[in-house]
This record gives C-alpha cells, structure tokens and sequence, in this order.
C-alpha cells in the first residue's frame, strides 16, 4: 500500500480511570522501562481503558477500529478528538500535539477541522432537516443565507434533497442517520470520526449507509477513524484496521494481512470465521510472473476474491492480472480461486 502523509497519531497513550490514576502512572513509568500490566492496574483499583496505545492515520485513509465490547476503541477515539483527556502520551494532529493545546483552541478545532457521527442521531427534534445539518455553522457564528446554501450542499451529497423541511420524526432511520452525516460534513472537516454510526440500523439499510459511507469517501476522500465490532463491515469499509483489547491496541494491518498473519492468537480467533474469499485479493493468490498461454481476460490485482470468483471458476483459461497501472503481474486459475473458497492453502 502507497505511503500516505499521516494525519493523525497517536504515541504511548494512556486512559486509567480512577482515583489516584495519574499519580499511580506516573510513579511506574518513572522506574526505568517499567509499564503497569493489566492486573497491576486492576490490583490497583484503576480500569486500563486504554494502554500504550500507538497508531498513525493517513491523509485520506479509511482507519477503522474494532474490537469486543469493552476494549477501549470508543475511549481512543475521545482521547485522540480530546473529548477525553488522556491519562498520558502524545496526541499528534498535522503534527501538533493536542494535549498541549488549550480547550479554547481544541473548540475551535472541533468546531472548523473535525467531525462526529456517533451511533445516538442526537438530532434536534424541533429544528427541520435544514436546520440541523446547518446548526454547526450556526454555531460558528456564519450567516444564515451562506449556512443554509452550505447545508443545502450537504443534503443533496447525501441524498436527502427534497427533504429540508422535514423534521427528524417524520424520516426513517437511516434517514436520520443521512442527516447527521451531513450535519458533521457541513463544516467540511479535516478529520471525521466515526463512532459505529450504523450499528442501531436493520441489516438491509445497514448495507445502504455502508454503500453511501463509500460513495461519499470516493467524492470527499476525507481522513476517516471508523469504529465497529462488526468485522464485515470493517473488511468492507477499511484501509486498515486496528483491533484492541483489554485497551491495548494489538494489531494495525490491512484486513487482507490480519487474516493471513494474525499477530497472536486473539487475533486468530477474531479472524478465523471470516470467508477468506471477503478479504484477500487477487495478487495474495495470483501466480507471479508472466502468464503463458492464451489468457481468458483480466482481472485487477486489488480486486477482491469474492468479486472475480464466478467469472475465474466459469472460465476454462486462467486470466490475467494487472496492477494499478494496467501492467501485466501474473495470472491466477480457477483452481486458486477454489482452494480460497474451501479454505485450502492455494496450489503454487
């Protein structure tokens, strides 16, 4: 994957909750190399919700984070948007640290740099669809005719037009979801935070908000930090993927490398039931080198398999497979696609 400038980071950050927690943290990091374990801060009576973390987010990167309830992911997310103050370590944004800014100007860059979409709409009922998505602009203190020509904007980019006069009890769910979206896009963010906004929606309009999720990201491409349990949606949606647990980060790999080299064995278990066929792609199966022999057609080294396996089994000739540039890398059989399919190691 091409290095992308990073965004955001994170470095050695700490979340204890509980009295005395910024004492006790301090007194263990003093001893040279010494990092409280799990049961120590148990033992202490504090909660690790999150534990030396380190992560860097892209420009433009899709960065999701996940992992079982309790782990710490929603927690993270606070503290790296400061809406949780860390127990300690670096929080790096353009390269700034934002623990050393004031709560003025982390105001300021909450309001003009970052948006929010949690789970709960917390739409205002008794404003109007125009009315929500432009109260962020409202509340920066920009006129009425320039907010509500930039909320129309928004509302139309989700597909809502025809809908500004409506109040929030008059749309379906995933409507109102489409609604807080654009209100978080009205301030045309740098960073956009996601905090598993689709996770109170039924399956099907689930899938549509997932749809519309990477349809806005191929016009906007914004920086993204997307948090889910749900590792389908994670494979579907993400760049890459940090799993936590217990409040440390344990892994960060793309969905492709997290299946075919867990870090350990709660990686593993999270992995395992996940159709390989959904996560690898093309070039982690293709044949290197150039084809021989009459091809069938190509097929994209990015492609999932999923998204080229009916094709490659009904052909009798292996097709080619091109990177990025159209270039010509290698081919790949229907017999590779098969062993994927089955879970078999592929043929070489």
């Amino acid at each position: 994957m091409q290095q992308r400038p990073v965004k955001l980071a994170c470095r050695d950050v700490w979340k204890l909750f509980g009295e005395g927690a910024d004492r006790f943290l301090a007194d263990r990091r003093a001893a040279r190399g010494m990092v409280p374990g799990l049961a120590e801060i148990q033992a202490a009576g504090l909660v690790g919700a999150v534990r030396a973390a380190n992560i860097e987010v892209g420009e433009g990167e899709i960065f999701v984070i996940m992992g079982l309830s309790g782990s710490g992911k929603s927690t993270l997310v606070r503290c790296l948007s400061r809406l949780i103050q860390p127990t300690a370590g670096e929080i790096l944004f353009e390269g700034r640290d934002l623990l050393r800014a004031s709560e003025r100007e982390m105001v300021r860059i909450r309001r003009h740099k970052m948006g929010m979409v949690f789970q709960h709409f917390a739409l205002l009922p008794h404003l109007t669809v125009l009315q929500n998505v432009a109260f962020p602009l409202e509340v920066q203190g920009i006129a009425r005719a320039p907010r509500e020509a930039r909320a129309r904007e928004v509302i139309e980019l989700v597909g809502l037009k025809g809908r500004e006069a409506y109040y929030p009890r008059e749309l379906s769910g995933g409507q109102q979801q489409r609604v807080g979206i654009a209100r978080s896009l009205a301030v045309e963010p740098e960073i956009w935070f996601l905090d598993e906004p689709f996770s109170a929606l039924d399956p099907l309009i689930r899938r549509e908000m997932q749809d519309e999720f990477l349809r806005l990201q191929s016009v906007l491409r914004k920086t993204i930090v997307f948090i889910t349990h749900d590792f389908d949606e994670a494979i579907r949606l993400a760049d890459r993927i940090a799993i936590m647990k217990d409040g440390a980060v344990i892994q960060v790999d793309t969905p492709e490398r997290l299946v075919l080299a867990p870090a350990d064995a709660y990686v593993a278990e999270f992995t395992k039931h996940i159709p390989r066929a959904k996560v690898l792609t093309v070039r982690a199966i293709m044949r290197a080198g150039p084809p021989a022999g009459e091809m069938a057609g190509e097929v994209s080294a990015a492609d999932r398999i999923e998204a080229v396996a009916d094709r490659v089994e009904a052909a009798d000739r292996p097709f080619a497979v091109t990177d990025a540039g159209g270039e010509v890398i290698g081919s790949i059989d229907r017999c590779a696609v098969i062993d994927t399919l089955i879970g078999r190691e592929p043929r070489r």
